[in-house]
């Protein structure tokens, strides 16, 4: 398992010329709005406040960077889905990931977080086909695995793994840290085999 030794927030893009292009690997984190992509974050590097947290869904508006151990870069895109924001809004986050997603050669994975406590929707299914149809390499994180009994969590991960049509999915807390090896399993794994 990576040793995490440095995390450091770097910048905010909100246009491709903005992307970060030192060309080390990245590691994109993708979800609904409401999906706990910072908890998920801050919990994997053992750091509180260092990806923002907030009780508003839908308000990280821009793709934003974290280099770890000077050596490869978690990326936080914006969450999907999120009903309270302008359609415009909607689009213009939709089109950055997806700018971002099928333009970029450092992506070395894409860590797709769903909601354990519910079936996988519409959007989750959608780029979940998206990623596998562009031979995207990813892996699937089902968040607040800490909210379910034992039963219910087998129960879930089976209907998720079903409706997104995959082997894996990683059964994650952030309150608890439940997953977490798998997580950064994955992670490292990627990142080795990345050119």
């Amino acid at each position: 398992m990576i040793k995490v030794t440095s995390a450091d927030f770097v910048k905010s893009a909100f246009n491709s010329s903005h992307w970060v292009d030192d060309r080390r690997p990245e590691i994109a984190f993708l979800g609904r709005s409401n999906v706990g992509k910072s908890s998920l974050i801050n919990s994997l590097l053992g750091r509180k406040g260092l990806a923002r947290t907030s009780n508003t869904p839908g308000r990280t508006q821009s793709i934003n960077y974290f280099l770890i151990n000077g050596e490869f870069y978690f990326v936080d895109l914006p969450g999907y889905g999120y009903a309270k924001v302008s359609k415009t809004m909607r689009s213009d986050w939709g089109k950055m990931a997806e700018e971002y997603l099928s333009q970029r050669d450092q992506l070395a994975l894409c860590v797709q977080l769903i909601d354990l406590r519910h079936e996988p929707s519409k959007l989750d299914m959608q780029l979940n086909e998206w990623l596998h149809f562009n031979e995207k390499p990813h892996t699937v994180v089902a968040t607040k695995a800490d909210k379910l009994s034992s039963n219910q969590l087998l129960k879930q991960l089976k209907v998720a793994r079903l409706a997104l049509n995959r082997d894996n999915v990683i059964a994650y807390s952030s309150q608890t840290g439940k997953g977490r090896d798998d997580v950064w399993s994955a992670i490292g794994d990627a990142i080795s085999q990345w050119p």
